[in-house]
């Protein structure tokens, strides 16, 4: 029980953050201007080709069709296994990012960069789609794999892919002018207080379906 409370901390600690930021993104913009300004100068810099191809390619994996194709792929792979818990937990984590994607975007209506857009991006900015998707869904693949695989170096490293793989499509929505950097912070924090919302229910769950013999 305090271990749940924790996460429940975590993920109201989190949300605060991104309500917080979403106030002053839809009633005093101007107020962030500085900071989005200041870190988009430093991570666009130039624009060199090799980086531009690198985040073109990095910000197809935050995609919402890559991220339905994962969830769908992920899902059905974790089901032949058997792995229930670990199936659903990467379905409601997809369902639950469209849905809050959709929902928050169409509440903050804030326009996207007027900064040179480098790959094609449609509809509202804040937040960051690419971002919170990413942090849900790769997040899921995280917790379960950290879970399941027994050799520790193996886990280490598919971790650290995985965590870098989050961190690179937020970059690459700034990167690419996109998105404001605050989109991507709010993304990547609402995406985490969700995360920290769900682990709890979907570890008890597994925990009581293993126990009882349901699933692997």
């Amino acid at each position: 029980m305090k271990q749940k409370q924790t996460y429940f901390v975590k993920a109201s600690f989190a949300i605060l953050v991104f309500v917080m930021l979403g106030y002053v993104v839809k009633f005093y913009p101007e107020v962030l201007t500085g900071f989005d300004s200041s870190i988009q100068s430093t991570i666009r810099g130039q624009l060199p080709q090799l980086a531009t191809h690198f985040f073109s390619a990095i910000t197809f994996i935050g995609n919402a069709s890559t991220q339905i194709a994962l969830v769908i792929i992920t899902f059905a792979l974790l089901l032949n296994q058997k792995w229930y818990a670990e199936s659903g937990f990467v379905a409601i984590s997809g369902i639950l990012a469209a849905i809050v994607i959709a929902g928050f975007k169409n509440i903050y209506q804030r326009p996207r960069p007027s900064l040179e857009h480098l790959v094609h991006a449609g509809g509202f900015s804040f937040p960051s789609g690419h971002s919170l998707g990413t942090m849900l869904i790769i997040g899921s693949l995280i917790v379960i794999l950290s879970q399941r695989i027994k050799q520790q170096q193996l886990k280490l490293v598919l971790q650290i892919i995985l965590e870098l793989t989050i961190l690179l499509v937020g970059l690459s929505r700034i990167y690419l002018g996109v998105h404001y950097p605050t989109d991507v912070i709010a993304g990547f924090t609402l995406g985490y207080g969700l995360l920290n919302l769900l682990y709890p229910i979907y570890d008890q769950k597994r925990f009581e379906w293993r126990f009882q013999n349901k699933q692997k």
